[in-house]
Formats: structure tokens, C-alpha cells, sequence
């Protein structure tokens, strides 16, 4: 947007205005028109000596900035394009700027390889470190693309129109259409911005604007991006300096933003107060509220800012007073600008930025904050909310997945425009088979409980013929599946649900409860026997054979006509004879010492087998870890008889 996509309507721009280096009249001219923020006309100037054929690096550099700053990034790319084309040995932020305006004409390519250059010279950069590990960014924000529809809001004017917030049934924006202050802002060529408000009739739609707050609220300078307490009573808005009739300005003689409260007195916004962390120097704005209306969110350039502009947060005392702003960290922050910051019902944080890997100018980042504060990974929100230019002042109702955004994209009626939006639901189903762990074998008729990440019972499902469950459920989210069934240990699996449409498979594999003895089993499986240690080439019955040894005598006198085959085997590390020979040993040991300690023999047979049934890849010659070879060494005793 023209007019304040942060806090640069100030102090960022007076950071980066350049003084005049050209020689002639009308270069001076402008860069004099330049550094006073008077981009439009400066841009004219520059361009009609442009035109001539004059070339000049510090006015190629001029233009780009003054479109930069603007957000006309299409145009901004034709004037860093002449100017790397003069000269490529230029600061590390040019190449990112470029960057950022190759995207505005879809170049995502040549955007991608000045990138690597500003990689290379920007050093510990986050931006930089932000792209390098995130290379795929254009296939990532691709598949998570089309979870929204958007239309024109209906409302918009030929100027700018920006920065909504929702109050009962209206909403409330920031305008620069006739009809405003009057006076017009040097930087755009527009009016100031005032706020006004539109009613949503019960069909959704917008209803002619009218101005919102009276005098109180709109002054003859700038007013944006309002967001309102829940019982609508109190508004917080963006403000330049401005109070009692005068305007404050700082050292540089540039007027600041700041942020301002009112509270509603019958009908009339009264009581306008700029907020204490205000101040002359340093620019605060686009307030948004926690759920709780606890804690206030805002963009600055303040002290300890660790870019461009940063997004904050402040405690709401209860007496009305603020705690200490802080800063929401490098996890939100780059050294470019975040702005415009939104709070859902679902205590998600929606913001603008132009720092991290997007598709060009600002796009709408979201990023969920927990419990302690802390934030989760910054997801890109994606097309169509985002495209190749600036895209902000995201609002959304989190329950019914609507809302409205800003953006200057093309084919809008005026400058920025305000358009409305649709979640198209993500829809995700968790599904899976219920199978006996033992014998893979599926499961009907198994309860099956789907809880949320506070275990919190969402449904219930019956396994079907085939064992198959499945749960309708919602996109990055983290569930829990339990499954249970008669004569089962109940088992429950940790799941979390992809950020896109589809399936997200959780199969359950229930543990037989106690041991249910049959011809064919293995009592080994049945109580939990890998495998009948031995001292290593020896086949004598070690203590800890012995302790596993005793479950099978014993479930062989509580069977008294119940026989084993007793199977030993090994892994493929020795020789085939070694092996065959050390195995046979082994079952051999076995069964002497099952008849020593009271079962006939001629209840047991058993063989070794050595490497000849090896239960995975690792045969001789194969590298294998020691786990993989230890699943090879294992004791069986398979029941041949029950009666």
C-alpha cells in the first residue's frame, strides 16, 4: 500500500533515503523531492531524465527505492533491473529488494539466483538463512495453495482502501476516498486516510461506507487499522503524531505513527489517548488484541527492533495501564519488515511480511502461539491470499473460516483494495485397520476412539468387516486414536493430520491379553521370547536361558499333553556347517534341560537350523547393523500337539 504498509511512512524510509549525487539541475531537483518523501514527483523527474537516455547509478537506486517503498514493485523491478545492469557491485540489500520485485513479474527463477547473491554478501542475514533452507519454498506454498476463495469486498474506491477490523456487524477500514481529510499526503498523492465504517447486511453484503468515529477519531492527518475490544467499546488505532491540534515530529523533522485509544460514551467516541509507548523518534502501529483482550500486538521501529519493523506485544494491566512492550523474537522477526499483525479466536498470529520466502512484496504469514507464549513454525497462508505483490492486514473468523485481506494486486478498482474471503475447508481423514499384532490378522468390530491433543473425545467408530476404521478430522492438527477389543491390550497411537486435503494413515496393531495357547503358535511369540542366550559358541543353558526356559516349563505342566518343537537358530555370521552344527547343540541343550526339570521327552522334538531361515535380508556377505543380525538369532517353540 501507498500510504503506511508499516511503520517506513516515517523513520524506514527516512533510513533509507539517499542525498543527491547527480550533477545536473534536475536530478538534484528530485533527489531534493526524494528525500523529502515526495516519491510521486520525485519519480516524474527521475523518469523524464530517464527517458533522455541519462544514466546514473545513484538515480537508478533512487527509483527502484521510491517504487519499492510505494509497493509498485513491477516497477521497481525495471529500475533495479538498469541499475544492476550498470553496476552489479552493489550492497547486499539491493540484491534483496531486486529479488523481492523479480517476483512481482513472476521471474521466480532470476528471483531465486539474486537471492543466492544476497546469500553470498549478506552473511548472517535471516532473510538469507530463511530462503537457503527453504529452496523448495515455491513447491511447499504450491501444494497448500487453493484453501481459500476471494472476491472483491464490494466497497473499494479508486484510492486506497486498507487495513480492516470487524465491530458487531460492520467493518471498519482505513480509506483515502473522496471525502476524507481533504489534504493530500505528498508521499502518494492522495488524500490522508480516515476510517470508515460498512454495514454487512444478513446476505453478507457490504453496504455503502460512511465515515466512523467523527472528529475525535478522524483528524486531518492519518487514521488506519483499528481493532476493537469484544464488547466493542473501546477501539485501539493507528494515528500519526498527532493530538490536541499539533503535530509532533522528531529530530528529522519526520512525523511518526502512534498508537491511540478510544472509548465509546453513548454514541460518541471520546477520551482519545495515545497509548505510553509512544513516542517522537521511533514509529508504533496496526494494533491487534489477543482473544483474552489481554495482550496488545503491534508493529514497530523501536530500540531493539531487529529489522526493518518487528512485531510486539504488551500486557493490558487491569487497571487499564500497559506492562513493558517485548519483542516477539527472531521465530517472527527478520531484519526486513513484519506489520500488520492479527490474533484469531484460535489464537493463531496472521502478519505480513516481506522477510521470508513468498511470492513477492508482503505475504500473510500465520504461525500458531502456544500455551507458554512461544510460537510454532511460521507457515506461509499461500495463493490467493498471496500473490506477487503485497498482500496484508489478514483478518479472519476462525469458526466459520471467513474474513477479509488487503492487497494491491492487479486488477483492484483503486491503489490497495480490500477483498473478502472464504476458507474452503481442509479436510482430512484419519483411517486405518485394526489387526492382531501376532498373526496380522484384521479385526472386526474394535471400538475405536478419536480424542484431540487435550484428549478430548471428538468420536467413536466400530471397525468394519475388514477392520477398517476412519475418522473425519481437521488439517494440522494432533489427535490420538484408541483401539480396543475383547481379549486385546487397549493401544493408543499419537497422530498428526497433514496441512493439506487428504488421508492420514494410523494402523493399530492390538497385543493379545494373557497367552491363547494353540497348534501352530509359538510360545516364544507368547510370552515374549526372543531368544534362548547362550555363551558365546557354546551351547550350555545360562542363568538368563534358564529364567526364560522356566515360562515354557511351566505352561508346559499346566498342558500336560501339550508337545514343542523346540527351533534354534542363528545368524549368518559364521559358516553354513558352523552354524547348522552350533544351532543343533543349542535346541539339543534345550530339550535336556526342559527333561531334567520334569518333562517327558517324548513331548519334545527340535532341530537347529542355523542361517537357513534367516527372517531378513542379512545373508552372507550383506552389511548388516547388529540389530538386524540379532532378529536372525532367535529361540522358537512351536506347539505340535494339545491333546
Amino acid at each position: 500500500m501507498k500510504i503506511q504498509k508499516l511503520v517506513y511512512s516515517a523513520l524506514l524510509l527516512a533510513v533509507v533515503l539517499q542525498n543527491g549525487y547527480s550533477q545536473k539541475a534536475q536530478v538534484e531537483a528530485a533527489d531534493k523531492k526524494y528525500e523529502d518523501n515526495s516519491f510521486v514527483d520525485a519519480i516524474a523527474t527521475y523518469e523524464r531524465i530517464a527517458e533522455k537516455g541519462y544514466k546514473n547509478e545513484k538515480m537508478f537506486q533512487n527509483l527502484g527505492n521510491a517504487y519499492y517503498f510505494n509497493a509498485e514493485l513491477p516497477k521497481a523491478e525495471k529500475w533495479y533491473g538498469e541499475l544492476f545492469a550498470m553496476n552489479k557491485n552493489q550492497e547486499a540489500e539491493y540484491y534483496y529488494r531486486y529479488a523481492q520485485s523479480l517476483k512481482s513479474t513472476g521471474k521466480y527463477d532470476k528471483s531465486n539466483e539474486t537471492m543466492d547473491q544476497f546469500n553470498k554478501k549478506s552473511g548472517n542475514d535471516k532473510r538469507a538463512k530463511l530462503y537457503a533452507s527453504h529452496k523448495n519454498y515455491l513447491e511447499v506454498i504450491k501444494a497448500n495453495s487453493g484453501r481459500y476463495t476471494i472476491e472483491n469486498a464490494g466497497i473499494n474506491s479508486e484510492s486506497s482502501d486498507y487495513g480492516s477490523a470487524l465491530v458487531g456487524n460492520k467493518l471498519i477500514f482505513a480509506s483515502a476516498r473522496e471525502g476524507s481529510t481533504g489534504k493530500v499526503f505528498e508521499q502518494t498523492n492522495e488524500s490522508f486516510t480516515d476510517l470508515y465504517a460498512s454495514k454487512i447486511s444478513p446476505n453478507g453484503k457490504l453496504e455503502e461506507p460512511k465515515p466512523f468515529g467523527g472528529k475525535n477519531i478522524n483528524s486531518k492527518f492519518h487514521e488506519s487499522t483499528p481493532v476493537f475490544t469484544k464488547d466493542g467499546k473501546t477501539v485501539y488505532f493507528t494515528r500519526n503524531n498527532f493530538l490536541d491540534g499539533k503535530k509532533g515530529k522528531n529530530a528529522d523533522k519526520v512525523t511518526m505513527l502512534k498508537l491511540y485509544k478510544a472509548t465509546l460514551v453513548g454514541d460518541t467516541w471520546d477520551n482519545v489517548t495515545e497509548l505510553p509507548f509512544n513516542s517522537n523518534n521511533y514509529s508504533v502501529a496496526h494494533p491487534a488484541l489477543s482473544p483474552d483482550g489481554k495482550t496488545l500486538y503491534f508493529a514497530s521501529d523501536m530500540p531493539g527492533t531487529l529489522g526493518q519493523s518487528d512485531l510486539y506485544k504488551v500486557a493490558i494491566k487491569n487497571d487499564g495501564s500497559f506492562g513493558t512492550p517485548v519483542n516477539l523474537g527472531a521465530t517472527i522477526n527478520t531484519e526486513a519488515r513484519e506489520s500488520f499483525p492479527f490474533i484469531s479466536d484460535d489464537n493463531k498470529l496472521y502478519f505480513a511480511s516481506d522477510g521470508r520466502p513468498g511470492l513477492g512484496g508482503f505475504d500473510v504469514f500465520v504461525s500458531k502461539i502456544e500455551q507458554d507464549g512461544s510460537f510454532k513454525e511460521v507457515q506461509n497462508v499461500a495463493a490467493p491470499i498471496n500473490g506477487p505483490q503485497d498482500d496484508f492486514g489478514f483478518i479472519i473468523d476462525s469458526k466459520t473460516g471467513t474474513g477479509f485481506f488487503s492487497s494491491n494486486r492487479a486488477g483492484g478498482k483503486g491503489y490497495d483494495d480490500i477483498y473478502k474471503f472464504a476458507e474452503t475447508r481442509c479436510n482430512q481423514q484419519v483411517e486405518g485397520v485394526v489387526t492382531d499384532l501376532e498373526t496380522n490378522m484384521v479385526l472386526p468390530n474394535a471400538k475405536l476412539s478419536l480424542f484431540n491433543e487435550k484428549f478430548e473425545l471428538q468420536k467413536e467408530f466400530t471397525s468394519d468387516a475388514q477392520g477398517h476404521y476412519a475418522f473425519e478430522a481437521e488439517c494440522g492438527k494432533t489427535y490420538y486414536v484408541r483401539a480396543t477389543a475383547a481379549n486385546y491390550v487397549t493401544k493408543e497411537s499419537k497422530v498428526a493430520t497433514s496441512t493439506i486435503t487428504g488421508k492420514t494413515n494410523q494402523p493399530m496393531a492390538l497385543e493379545k491379553v494373557g497367552c491363547q495357547i494353540v497348534i501352530g503358535g509359538d510360545l516364544a511369540k507368547c510370552f515374549g521370547i526372543k531368544v534362548i542366550y547362550f555363551d558365546l559358541n557354546k551351547a550350555n543353558i545360562t542363568k538368563e536361558a534358564a529364567f526364560e526356559l522356566e515360562k515354557i516349563l511351566d505352561a508346559m505342566k499346566q498342558h500336560p499333553k501339550m508337545k514343542i518343537d523346540v527351533r534354534s537358530h542363528t545368524d549368518s555370521r559364521q559358516s553354513t556347517s558352523y552354524n547348522e552344527a552350533l544351532s543343533n547343540r543349542r535346541a539339543k541343550s534345550t530339550i535336556d534341560w526342559l527333561v531334567k526339570n520334569g518333562i517327558n521327552a517324548n513331548r519334545l522334538t527340535g532341530k537347529g537350523y542355523g542361517e537357513s531361515q534367516l527372517v531378513n535380508k542379512c545373508s552372507n556377505g550383506v552389511e548388516c547393523s547388529e540389530e538386524e543380525h540379532q532378529a536372525n538369532r532367535r529361540s522358537e517353540f512351536i506347539v505340535t500337539a494339545m491333546n
